[in-house]
């Protein structure tokens, strides 16, 4: 069992970092309080220079304190300015895992893709909505957001009840794009509070891997220290 964060891989550009869920990356309360950042400070690999704020140790992406899994870190400079241009350019698939008790044949499909634009609820901050009509009231502007759910193969152990496990790669990274499309799809995740339609069950949105133009990142372990069968 994986409980704790872990260095899952390391190269002369990049740092690849394993986050249990429930650990924010970055400190909560004015850069106080225990977080991803806080680990990765007092590890002998953190990078001696300095990171534009938001970026700080180089790590090039957040993920949400419940989310567990793969977070990218820039080594210098030079790689999170490359890195952030990836991003920009959606030229990275990001890969996810998630619990849904939707089952793929009651689902009616093995795999989907969704490229419904996704807003601020006009009236919830902590809520996002998705553009399934032409006029829809919502904050700010619609973002676009693209994300293909496919069913993975299920472990031996997982029951109806557990709920069955999705893969969502996404190219863009839009707030909690995987969980309101997800919905839209179909097929919320178990026990998500905000877009679980009242699913029941244990959370799982798990980080997976990065696939680059040039290669992949390590994948990473579920919190049972299994390796999740993704689909490329």
């Amino acid at each position: 069992m994986l409980h704790t964060a872990t260095l899952l891989g390391l190269t002369p550009d990049r740092a690849y970092l394993w986050k249990p869920a429930g650990l924010p990356v970055f400190p909560p309360h004015d850069g106080v309080g225990t977080s991803l950042y806080a680990w990765w400070q007092a590890h002998p690999d953190f990078p001696a220079e300095g990171f534009p704020a938001g970026f700080e140790g180089g790590i090039a992406h957040r993920l949400d304190t419940a989310t567990s899994g793969l977070v990218l870190v820039a080594r210098n400079a030079g790689s999170l300015t490359a890195l952030r241009e990836r991003f920009a350019s959606r030229a990275l698939r990001k890969l996810y895992v998630f619990r849904s008790q939707v089952a793929p044949s009651v689902a009616g499909y093995s795999s989907t893709l969704i490229e419904v634009p996704i807003a601020h609820h006009p009236r919830s901050s902590r809520r996002m909505i998705v553009q399934d009509r032409p006029v829809k009231d919502h904050r700010g502007r619609w973002y676009p957001a693209w994300t293909r759910f496919t069913a993975l193969e299920q472990p031996a152990a997982t029951s109806e009840n557990e709920g069955f496990l999705w893969q969502a790669e996404i190219r863009t990274g839009v707030m909690h794009q995987i969980r309101v499309h997800a919905l839209h799809a179909g097929i919320p995740l178990c026990g998500d509070p905000l877009y679980g339609a009242g699913s029941e069950g244990p959370f799982l949105l798990h980080h997976a891997q990065m696939i680059f133009p040039e290669g992949a990142s390590p994948v990473a372990p579920l919190g049972d220290g299994t390796e999740p069968r993704l689909v490329l």
